[in-house]
């Protein structure tokens, strides 16, 4: 991860203990870098050490498919228009069964046409609850039927977890490695005045 201008740079020599001891946490645990919130996270150690370890569940324990949980990581950065989480995200889904044409068409918010039913559903439910601040009744019952209640409660944690990413990331201009600033996947847009 690119540090941006809004944070201080810190080197592992200038960090208090409990960033030393988030930062073992993380590069020790399934993700093995930085590359996401983290480099701001380390400077609110006890939030950080919080929310990376509420990431990892809802990464890879919620019992959604990987194609599932990535698929709502993409509705959260296309919602968020967050070009770092995209950017980290897109590779992922595609390599877990999304098809590069559904992603494009989220990025460019446009409705899918998906074939699977499972896909269509998270994008439904992930879509509303960001545009409509709720699921209905219909929605919500199709994916408990096709989930199970445990699974819909982890998604909505997943896509509360991931908002939190997006934030943090456009709050602080977060760039992953690699990203080319001249190719972002959103246009950046100036935050206009209160």
């Amino acid at each position: 991860m690119t540090t941006p201008n809004r944070l201080p740079p810190i080197t592992r020599q200038q960090m208090r203990p409990d960033q030393i001891s988030m930062l073992d946490a993380i590069l020790a645990g399934p993700r093995k870098n930085l590359n996401g919130p983290f480099v701001a996270w380390i400077h609110s150690p006890p939030l950080g050490e919080l929310a990376q370890r509420l990431g990892a569940f809802c990464r890879y324990e919620t019992g959604l498919p990987l194609r599932l949980s990535e698929l709502a990581i993409l509705v959260t950065a296309a919602c968020w228009q967050s070009q770092a989480e995209w950017f980290i995200h897109l590779p992922i889904a595609i390599e877990a069964g999304i098809a590069p044409e559904l992603a494009e068409q989220i990025r460019l918010g446009a409705t899918p046409s998906f074939v699977a039913a499972d896909e269509a559903l998270v994008w439904r439910f992930a879509s509303a609850l960001y545009r409509d601040k709720r699921v209905a009744d219909d929605t919500y019952a199709k994916a408990c039927e096709m989930f199970g209640l445990q699974v819909v409660v982890n998604l909505v944690g997943l896509l509360g977890y991931y908002a939190l990413v997006a934030m943090t990331l456009n709050t602080f201009g977060m760039r992953a490695e690699g990203q080319d600033e001249q190719a972002l996947p959103f246009a950046e847009a100036s935050p206009s005045p209160p």
